[in-house]
């Protein structure tokens, strides 16, 4: 007989940029609407006190003023494997206390949206300290070794691309699922609502619009990507420079394009858009393809900006213009190319529900009828 009370699933992200945590609202969302109790952690807050904060800010400065050395960083444990599995031991014994506590007799089973939750949940299932089966959503197109941490039970993945990576890496079982991306994001209805949209965020109204997106903290070679693209002729620039201040000054004094701070509507701006130009192949890119809105890859960021965009090129989903001299013809067939379906890989519209059901235990996710 099936139990009367929803079963409760725990999803641990981590707050380090936005990509994770937009992954997990969304996440819990589904599993809600399913008919789940599904709560979201912060892995930061389950580390040592200050070791979070230590984490974010030296992730975030990395990347700011030497994303060379992030990649750097990413081949040498991808090369290593001694490396890989020192750094993923040393936070998952950081984090084990009080991932411990955090799944507690109520929780049926747990997911994770970070790499690094990963490794800590992985550790405790191996070592028979976590009952419960634990699950990965691998929020990249890419999958680095880090994201596969022995003990895992399911790995889901975006796109078959990701799916054998993960399986190279090591990964037991793999289900393919549709990206977490809200339902908000959706083509555009009409010319006039793109004009409506448009109107509202104070962007030209006549001339195709390509839309710089470089993650909430505004990194990498934007400022360039903006001139090139103003150079080009083909659209204008329109860059989100999410909490980076420094950078909507520059370009706002170089006077290339429009330049936008913190976006609280992006499916209202994506609407607007006719292209979207990303450097990291983040949560944006998986929500500018539920919007009907073609992407491309350019200067991206070392380590996962670069293989992101080697994988979303490969599984056919954003060209990688990798120079400036392809970046006026890359731009335009962009622009020219044939309407962006809605982003799917799995049918159904439930159909994380389905692949968790596909890896975990079938009484863990029976739900009250």
């Amino acid at each position: 007989m099936r139990s009367t009370q929803p079963r409760r699933i725990a999803v641990v992200s981590a707050s380090v940029g936005a990509g994770h945590d937009g992954a997990a609202r969304e996440l819990v969302r589904r599993l809600e609407a399913a008919g789940f109790d599904a709560t979201c952690h912060d892995f930061l807050d389950l580390l040592p006190p200050g070791c979070g904060r230590l984490l974010r800010g030296s992730y975030a400065l990395e990347l700011k003023v030497a994303p060379w050395a992030w990649g750097w960083l990413l081949h040498g444990l991808e090369k290593h494997q001694g490396s890989k599995s020192l750094v993923g031991g040393l936070f998952a014994k950081a984090a084990a206390r009080r991932t411990r506590k955090l799944v507690g007799p109520d929780v049926s089973a747990v997911v994770s949206t970070y790499p690094l939750a990963s490794q800590a949940l992985g550790r405790l299932r191996r070592r028979g300290e976590l009952e419960v089966p634990v699950a990965t959503f691998l929020t990249d197109m890419s999958v680095h070794p880090l994201w596969v941490a022995e003990g895992v039970d399911l790995h889901l993945a975006l796109h078959p691309v990701a799916a054998d990576q993960a399986q190279r890496h090591g990964a037991r079982l793999v289900e393919i699922c549709a990206p977490l991306v809200g339902p908000a994001f959706r083509p555009v209805r009409s010319a006039a609502e793109r004009q409506r949209e448009r109107v509202r965020f104070g962007l030209p109204v006549d001339a195709p619009i390509a839309l710089i997106t470089a993650g909430s903290w505004g990194v990498g070679e934007v400022e360039q990507t903006a001139r090139e693209i103003a150079a080009s002729g083909v659209a204008v620039p329109v860059t989100v420079c999410g909490r980076n201040p420094a950078l909507r000054e520059k370009l706002a004094a170089a006077g290339a394009g429009v330049a936008l701070g913190w976006v609280d509507d992006m499916p209202a701006l994506l609407r607007a858009c006719d292209l979207v130009v990303q450097n990291a192949g983040g949560l944006t890119s998986l929500e500018a393809m539920a919007s009907g809105v073609p992407v491309v890859s350019y200067r991206c960021l070392p380590g996962h900006g670069v293989t992101n965009a080697a994988a979303l090129d490969e599984a056919g989903l954003a060209v990688w213009i990798r120079d400036e001299q392809r970046l006026g013809k890359g731009l335009i067939d962009a622009l020219a190319g044939p309407p962006v379906p809605r982003r799917r890989t799995a049918p159904g519209a439930d159909d994380l529900v389905a692949a968790l059901a596909g890896g975990l235990p079938a009484p863990i996710l029976e739900v009250a009828s």
